[in-house]
């Protein structure tokens, strides 16, 4: 090809092409999924970077198919259109004609490597990475358009090379995992802690939060505690004297030792002395003693129970109220002496 701008014009392609599939490569594994969805509603872009980052294999697998063609066709345009032109100017300068052919042959690879190292695959993965979001969405749809026509092919190459996972004992996936696991984060506030980054208040809150992933409600139960009852003959004065006695606003109702529901004391202060607890009792909130303390949360607060009865296999092992969960997240730090 001995017209220089024609050269030139397909250089210029192929390498922002490059760089187009660089971008889209690193800003899609660089891409918070939450800030996606949150954008999704409104973005055609978002929804199409969603698509994406759902089969990421095959988007890496287009973009490594559109890097390799585009490496290919520089090697085999620029580099050796730029030689042809060196090579004359070298000979001109006196050079013997295998010197000015082999030095024109390593600056032209010269050249034609840093164009597309720096400017095809550099400058657009830091871009692509320093603005993750705004470049998934940007390049999505063009993106989308090239897989779809490719995608025979992308899938064929995709599953071979999930079966050369396979064959040495990895098992592919098709998405990047998102944040961090519990042990992880656990060991990161110890350390934060241990080098005076994080206050010890702090660092037993979160601990206390992270925990809670494996927590159950029967790790919560108080022991050799019983629980502060009535039985169902109780009246409203005995209810307060109770109530006043051990501090509590909820009172557990109990018939022979099983619990049928509970009375707020708040409920007796308008009812006759005589009045019964279990004519105003509201029934009782169960849990199962194997419901992980997260669960217990968020159902406590949706069915706005501060009180909860914990079972095992329909025997009654204990009660957990809201106050128990939030003082394990939130523990009580010891005062400096």
């Amino acid at each position: 090809m001995s017209n220089p701008w024609i050269v030139i014009a397909i250089t210029v392609g192929l390498i922002a092409s490059s760089a187009f599939f660089v971008a889209v490569e690193f800003a899609l594994i660089s891409a918070k999924r939450h800030r996606l969805e949150d954008a999704a509603p409104n973005s055609r872009s978002a929804r199409a970077a969603l698509r994406s980052a759902s089969e990421l294999t095959v988007l890496l697998a287009g973009s490594q198919l559109g890097i390799t063609v585009c490496t290919l066709a520089l090697g085999a345009i620029t580099k050796p259109a730029v030689h042809h032109w060196l090579t004359p100017a070298f000979s001109n300068w006196g050079m013997p004609l295998w010197i000015a052919d082999v030095s024109g042959f390593v600056l032209a690879l010269i050249i034609v490597t840093f164009l597309h190292l720096v400017v095809g695959e550099m400058a657009p993965k830091s871009w692509a990475i320093a603005h993750p979001e705004k470049s998934a969405t940007l390049l999505a749809i063009p993106m989308r358009g090239f897989m779809w026509i490719t995608r025979p092919l992308l899938q064929s190459l995709n599953s071979m090379a999930n079966w050369l996972l396979v064959k040495v004992g990895v098992n592919p996936v098709d998405h990047v995992g998102s944040g961090q696991d519990p042990d992880a984060l656990r060991h990161l506030v110890e350390h934060s802690t241990n080098v005076g980054a994080l206050d010890a208040g702090y660092s037993a809150q979160l601990s206390g939060a992270l925990d809670m992933q494996t927590l159950t409600v029967r790790d919560l139960l108080p022991s050799n505690k019983a629980p502060t009852s009535v039985t169902t003959s109780a009246t409203m004065n005995h209810v307060r004297s109770v109530s006043k006695q051990s501090g509590h606003l909820r009172i557990l109702v109990r018939d022979n030792g099983v619990p049928l529901g509970i009375v707020h004391v708040r409920d007796t202060l308008l009812q006759p002395d005589h009045t019964r607890a279990e004519d105003i009792m509201r029934p009782a909130f169960t849990l199962a003693s194997d419901t992980p303390v997260h669960l217990a949360l968020a159902s406590m607060r949706e069915s706005r129970n501060h009180l909860a009865v914990v079972t095992d296999e329909r025997t009654t092992v204990g009660i957990i109220t809201l106050s128990d969960v939030l003082s394990r997240l939130f523990p009580r730090s010891e005062p400096a002496i």
